[in-house]
């Protein structure tokens, strides 16, 4: 039920995005721990430079579908390509490459909190890069400049908000300047001022850098606010139930799992 790329660029949500090859497939996976199969037989495809949302009920398999496509666990059947080139058949040394083209925001923003900020963007440049001390204290503070943390270098994540943590594992994903971008609930534990923010901040920085970015969440109001298009995970058949535009599938989905989900709340109607 995948829509089909047109010859011109598609619009989604208000937003160009470029047409041409997916950058990122799933296809034919399967997600299990021994007998137990959470879900089976995804296939779907991420065009470059969209915001994709991965979305279900709980436990239906979101973050584990996130931890599979970024080499975390491997699939029980079925892999995921990247620009065309498989990652679970690639040689160790191609897949390292791979993932240093991933950036990942964790749920709980993830920073080691016996550092400062600076040194918690800066983990990834010392190990990968050869810049000197000097280059890499200038991009810290361009990436914390980025997300709004400009000056905030020398603090630590006790001494500073939910929202501005988040922000700040966000300038971390963003330190080796990756293609892609895994986010897994950003907005959770965040009050909706803080939330919004981040949205806003997400669409600021795939705009600016041109990444292809890849949330799991169950947050109506980021789903819509964000998302071009999405893949609907059910946790009773255990497979994908559909894949789109998130507004489209709420507005006309023929399948009623799909449009309860999407109706529920508030923000089910905007």
């Amino acid at each position: 039920m995948t829509p089909e790329r047109s010859e011109a660029e598609r619009e989604s949500n208000g937003r160009r995005v470029e047409p041409g090859p997916p950058h990122i497939e799933v296809r034919d996976l399967t997600m299990a721990y021994g007998d137990f199969v959470i879900q089976r037989d995804l296939s779907f495809s991420i065009g470059r430079g969209e915001v994709f949302i991965i979305m279900g009920g709980s436990g239906c398999g979101k973050s584990t579908l996130l931890r599979h496509m970024v080499g975390l666990k491997a699939p029980a059947k079925g892999d995921v390509f990247y620009q065309g080139t498989s990652f679970w058949q690639a040689e160790p040394e191609e897949r390292e490459s791979m993932i240093r083209r991933f950036g990942m925001l964790y749920q709980s923003g993830a920073l080691w909190s016996s550092m400062t900020l600076a040194e918690n963007v800066a983990l990834s440049l010392s190990e990968y890069t050869d810049l000197s001390k000097t280059q890499i204290a200038e991009v810290v503070s361009l990436k914390l400049a980025l997300v709004g943390l400009a000056g905030f270098e020398d603090f630590y994540p006790a001494e500073i908000s939910g929202g501005m943590q988040k922000r700040a594992g966000l300038a971390r994903a963003m330190a080796l300047d990756p293609d892609i971008l895994f986010f897994d609930e950003p907005s959770a534990g965040l009050d909706p001022i803080s939330a919004r923010r981040l949205d806003d901040l997400i669409l600021e920085l795939r705009d600016s850098l041109g990444s292809t970015v890849v949330v799991v969440t169950h947050e109506l109001q980021s789903i819509f606010t964000i998302g071009d298009n999405s893949v609907f995970l059910d946790p009773e058949t255990r497979t994908m139930l559909t894949t789109g535009n998130p507004r489209e599938l709420r507005d006309g989905s023929p399948i009623e799992a799909v449009r309860r989900f999407l109706t529920r709340g508030e923000y089910g109607h905007e």
